[in-house]
């Protein structure tokens, strides 16, 4: 049974089920304004949809003559011409020099799964030309992010004559010079952010560089690799290069990379990167890629594969190499061909996994007790800067955004070394821009290095500094946090009843998938449903049922909610009627299929009945 927006009593401003403040402080708002309400309808006649599918994609901003191509994105109609970013063209035809040479190529990555599945990528396609590439994956503590001076020369000395950077490169002005010096061709695919000044290298692949007019600068590096592939097969076939004993290489085939890559790096769901994503989770459950297989096996993902798992599962194993390990396992396993070293690299970044989940856990509770210390009370304060000595570099990135989420506003974590030297990430909330502070603080002293974008950046700084960069960013910042968290709003798609709530209706949703950034999930809410059952499970968790006024029950999870305070609603409101805001996941457990619902928010409902037709 659907309860719709258009049957609810209008409040200024219009309130999703009149929850104005939700018992987490939210507001509810329903996703469709009146404009949005009548697309949807207009999507229903026009496509024969059911009609919380069509609520979702209006609410998504897809119009009625592009609903078919968004249910079912191809590659092959959103593929631009490659040789419309900048400089393909000559990047193309290096690498495809170096293939029909036999050159010596060498590929920089970085130590994150988008450079991972960047490296594999080009270095499978290189192989698959009968070359045999040098791999290099900095050290994320000893070498730090993006090509260095020593690991160029070493490249260099082992014979390459091209390095291919990928995933980084953009700002490594003195290093890629140094690898000019030495006489090697340079070839950057990268997508972040440009500084003022570019290296000067024979070509730098990056649509977000000032002069690209690609429109492709929402892609992951993975994807631009992928992007670059399809120009450099172009350009061998023109050449006669491709034959019966060296066929031409199945890009599409690879489409597991770029899906593992684009997903886990965040990159917005839109576009070409939808169609990416879609068919490489496609890809990935037929289970024939021997690396992808052994990491969805060691984490235990038993039904097929979906855009989330990608994100919280696997990607964080690969990262774990990178975090606290070797930095090259994850590039390993994702060309390893032999099923039982692959079982081997992926249970050693399963471990790793685990262990970096002890070390960050540890570290987040430290850094907790520190911003509630700065915060006080009275909760002041627009930005978080948390430092110690003894955290692990490789995981002050997670525990800055286990600050952000829980805390509502950017946070940094920062690891003090002996010498006095931090170095430091920071997470954002929408519309606070913290790149452009930390730039500005490079710029005016107050860091040694620093760089980033909107939402994410990196630190490094000396402690005597660390006062003085608080209270900085507490300045720079202040207003943007204010005017964000002032619009603390949940959007929601739609409610049903707990009866409505199974594997069927879920897969209706899904069909607006693959769901993430800029594609976010569909958030569902269940009117007026008694709060029956809520115990803590795993870490944090907290184990739910809710039953609806004709005794239908629905299963529900509150991931790490424990002493936050979603956690301290549920709890408090055991036996309740509550208003529920959550998402729909399947669980699939030894053949059968269950709906579970993933709560963000519950609200207390108002004594008039919610309206239902």
């Amino acid at each position: 049974m659907t309860l719709h927006a258009s049957a609810l009593p209008v409040e200024a401003p219009q309130a999703f089920l009149g929850v104005t403040r939700s018992l987490t402080g939210k507001l509810w708002r329903d996703r469709l304004d009146a404009r949005g309400a009548a697309r949807a309808l207009a999507i229903v006649q026009r496509h024969n949809l059911p009609e919380m599918l069509a609520r979702v994609l209006a609410g998504r901003d897809v119009e009625i003559d592009a609903v078919a191509d968004f249910l079912d994105p191809t590659i092959r109609k959103l593929m631009p011409d490659p040789h419309t970013v900048t400089e393909m063209e000559a990047a193309a035809k290096r690498i495809a020099d170096a293939a029909v040479r036999g050159e010596k190529v060498a590929i920089f990555g970085d130590y994150d799964v988008d450079g991972a599945t960047s490296a594999a990528l080009l270095a499978w396609h290189l192989r698959h030309c009968g070359l045999d590439p040098l791999i290099h994956i900095p050290d994320r503590l000893f070498e730090g992010y993006g090509p260095n001076t020593e690991a160029v020369r070493a490249l260099a000395a082992k014979g390459a004559t091209l390095l291919v950077t990928v995933d980084c490169g953009t700002t490594s002005i003195e290093p890629l010079a140094e690898a000019k010096r030495l006489g090697l061709s340079v070839v950057v695919i990268d997508h972040h952010q440009t500084g003022d000044e570019l290296p000067v290298v024979d070509a730098l692949v990056n649509p977000n560089r000032p002069d690209d007019l690609s429109g492709l600068g929402h892609l992951a590096a993975v994807g631009l690799v992928l992007v670059t592939l399809v120009a450099v097969n172009r350009d061998l076939r023109q050449r006669g290069f491709w034959t019966a004993e060296m066929p031409e290489p199945d890009l599409l085939g690879m489409l597991h990379h770029v899906a593992l890559g684009t997903v886990a790096d965040v990159a917005p769901l839109i576009g070409l990167n939808r169609a990416f994503v879609a068919k490489g989770l496609i890809a990935m459950r037929r289970r024939d890629h021997v690396g992808h297989t052994a990491l969805m096996d060691v984490a235990r993902l038993n039904g097929p594969p979906e855009a989330w798992h990608l994100g919280f599962m696997l990607g964080p194993r690969i990262n774990a190499g990178g975090r606290i390990g070797r930095a090259d396992l994850g590039v390993r396993l994702l060309l390893e061909g032999d099923v039982s070293e692959a079982a081997r690299i992926a249970a050693e970044l399963d471990r790793l996994n685990t262990e970096r989940r002890v070390i960050e856990q540890a570290a987040e509770a430290q850094a907790e007790a520190e911003a509630l210390a700065s915060l006080g009370l009275e909760d002041k304060g627009a930005v978080i800067v948390t430092a110690a000595e003894g955290w692990h570099p490789g995981v002050v990135g997670l525990v800055a955004a286990r600050l952000k989420e829980k805390f509502a506003r950017p946070a940094f974590a920062i690891a003090l070394e002996p010498g006095g030297i931090g170095t430091g990430s920071g997470r954002s909330i929408g519309g606070v821009d913290l790149g452009r502070a930390v730039r500005q603080a490079v710029h005016d002293g107050l860091l040694m290095k620093g760089g980033g974008h909107a939402m994410a950046a990196g630190v490094t700084l000396r402690k005597e500094k660390l006062a003085e960069f608080r209270a900085y960013m507490e300045s720079a910042l202040a207003a943007d946090v204010a005017n964000s968290r002032h619009e603390n709003e949940l959007f929601i798609d739609g409610a049903v009843t707990a009866r409505a709530v199974t594997p069927e209706f879920a897969a209706i949703l899904n069909r607006a998938g693959p769901f993430g950034s800029a594609n976010p999930e569909p958030v569902i809410a269940l009117p007026s449903h008694q709060l029956v059952y809520a115990d803590e499970v795993g870490q944090a968790h907290l184990r739910l049922r809710f039953k609806s006024g004709d005794g239908s029950i629905v299963n529900g999870i509150a991931f790490r909610a424990v002493g936050q305070k979603l956690g301290s609603a549920l709890t408090q409101n055991r036996g309740q009627q509550l208003h529920v805001a959550g998402s729909l996941a399947v669980d699939r457990w030894q053949g059968t299929e269950r709906v579970q619902f993933r709560v963000h928010d519950v609200a207390v409902p108002d004594q008039g009945p919610a309206v239902i037709r």
